[in-house]
């Protein structure tokens, strides 16, 4: 029962940092094609690139940082 209840709490840190990091990512992947005048349809590729790319490394990061905390007790 602890095990799952371990699973769970990393499948959620890691689903709630890939929503946050793809969010943060899609703002930041806007602003600097924006900035850099990425031209057209590019923008689009570049936009995606950048919410994957952050949605993955802020998910992998809180899910690990989830697994850590499971095996504490407080």
């Amino acid at each position: 029962m602890a095990n799952d209840s371990c699973l769970r709490r990393v499948a959620l840190g890691a689903t709630l940092g890939a929503s946050i990091g793809g969010a943060v990512g899609a703002v930041y992947g806007t602003y600097e094609a924006v900035r850099y005048r990425v031209p057209g349809l590019m923008k689009i590729r570049y936009i995606g690139q950048t919410t994957v790319g952050s949605a993955a490394i802020f998910g992998l990061f809180l899910g690990a940082g989830s697994l850590i905390h499971c095996g504490r007790s407080y």
